[in-house]
């Protein structure tokens, strides 16, 4: 296991499963975890109207979905939680009605939107609604399920007042820097070596683009 910590932010490169037991209790998960629909590879030369991609590896990371074990320690361990793809694991998680809904306004052969499942007893919000949604122009992606700096801003936003994050399934680090972004803590874990190195970079460079307009 590798730890680096940037400024308000550590970073585990390692297995949630192995991770997460070990941690304090924070404040929020705010996470997209893998949906198991086999994102990690094939064709999508097809899919048009797309944003560029930096990365795109065939690891299998997405052929299965995580242990149900992992969702029992996120809330476990966290006051509140935003679980993207929520859709995908009703079987692990408690009901809820306070849904957020992503429109992604792609087109193409891409789903209309996504879900996030949350743990607030809050009406449903849509994103495309939001005084965040400035996407028209794409978002340049260096992970296949990326998503936009601005919408995770916004699950953070919806929370009450969330000092210290955690996502147990990091990725590029999007979430850490919507989190330096908004000045808050931010613990993260990703177990593909790139995609942490990737996160680091993206983290460090949020993290000193705020203290420079500090």
């Amino acid at each position: 296991m590798r730890i680096e910590t940037i400024g308000d932010a550590t970073l585990y490169l390692g297995d949630c499963i192995q991770i997460l037991p070990t941690l304090d209790k924070v404040d929020a998960v705010v996470t997209d975890p893998p949906y198991g629909i086999g994102e990690d590879g094939g064709d999508k030369s097809r899919r048009r109207h797309y944003e560029p991609l930096v990365i795109h590896e065939r690891k299998e990371w997405d052929k299965n979905r995580p242990d149900r074990v992992v969702f029992d320690w996120m809330q476990d361990v966290s006051l509140n939680q935003v679980i993207w793809g929520g859709n995908y694991f009703a079987d692990y998680l408690p009901p809820s009605m306070g849904w957020l809904y992503w429109d992604k306004r792609i087109g193409g052969d891409f789903s209309d939107g996504e879900l996030a499942w949350t743990s607030q007893h809050k009406a449903v919000r849509d994103f495309s609604k939001s005084s965040f949604h400035n996407l028209k122009g794409g978002h340049w992606r260096q992970h296949p399920t990326q998503k936009p700096v601005s919408l995770l801003e916004w699950c953070i936003t919806l929370l009450p007042n969330p000092q210290t994050i955690l996502d147990p399934f990091m990725g590029s680090g999007t979430t850490g820097v919507a989190c330096a972004n908004l000045g808050r803590k931010f613990i993260g874990i990703e177990i593909d070596e790139k995609y942490f190195d990737i996160s680091c970079e993206r983290i460090e460079a949020a993290q000193a683009q705020g203290r420079l307009f500090q």
